[in-house]
């Protein structure tokens, strides 16, 4: 079992940044991968990027690619999203999400394929 935690959304303007964090209760997280997902009210959750349970390797959607930077501390049992360059597109509710219990090999952009999620923080950029 695994407790999802984000925190350090909040308001901000266009050209700005944030970083959030995913603050994970469980022994084992380090044995997960790990991924942001965004919602915006009425539609659907889109995959934003995700990190394999080293840390090696990661995946960016198209969108935040050059701009966002996922990483992952497992000694502290957080994972971590650099937004930089915030346009207001990117306000959302911002999930985090783990999967793949003790696979080095799972990594997915499906949020139906992860097994614990987080409550969400919401990011709001200003133009």
């Amino acid at each position: 079992q695994v407790q999802l935690i984000e925190s350090g959304g909040g308001l901000v303007q266009a050209g700005g940044f944030l970083r959030l964090s995913c603050a994970a209760a469980g022994e084992t997280f380090s044995t997960y991968a790990v991924a942001w997902f965004l919602q915006i009210p009425g539609k659907e959750r889109e995959f934003v990027a995700d990190i394999d349970w080293s840390g090696g390797s990661t995946n960016y959607a198209d969108s935040v690619k050059g701009r966002f930077t996922i990483s992952r501390d497992n000694a502290k049992n957080t994972v971590y999203l650099q937004m930089n360059s915030l346009k207001p597109e990117d306000t959302a509710v911002y999930y985090c999400a783990a999967g793949g219990y003790g696979s080095t090999r799972f990594r997915s952009i499906r949020g139906s394929d992860y097994d614990y999620w987080g409550q969400g923080t919401q990011v709001t950029v200003s133009s």
